[in-house]
């Protein structure tokens, strides 16, 4: 039984036979997938990573598919206004009606914190 954890990864704890042995470490620096730049960061490096027939469950439940996952941008930045930062994230779609945000996110960041991050 092997208890190991991924340098960029959660802990992985399995049973593995010797003939799956190398499978698993080619596979194991690639996970959480979408989360290693040096696999490529465009989407056509996105595409070569997943099958056609890619689909994914998010945390909600629902199904996604692999063009949907594929056509988001998401944009993160830190905005500041006065002695008030927060975090922002936005979740984007091109649709053939122009952009769309599907998503959108504002945390508080401590003033102490937001000095550091500079």
């Amino acid at each position: 039984m092997s208890n190991e954890r991924n340098a960029s990864g959660p802990r992985i704890a399995s049973v593995i036979s010797p003939g799956l042995l190398a499978v698993l470490e080619e596979l194991r620096p690639r996970e959480p997938i979408f989360h290693h730049p040096e696999f490529g960061t465009k989407r056509r490096d996105y595409e070569a990573m997943t099958d056609t027939e890619f689909w994914e469950v998010r945390a909600s439940g629902r199904r996604y598919s692999r063009e949907f996952v594929l056509d988001k941008y998401l944009i993160t930045y830190t905005l500041h206004q006065g002695n008030r930062g927060t975090r922002r994230a936005t979740l984007w779609r091109r649709t053939a009606a122009g952009w769309t945000v599907l998503y959108h996110q504002g945390t508080m960041v401590e003033p102490d914190k937001q000095a550091r991050e500079k």
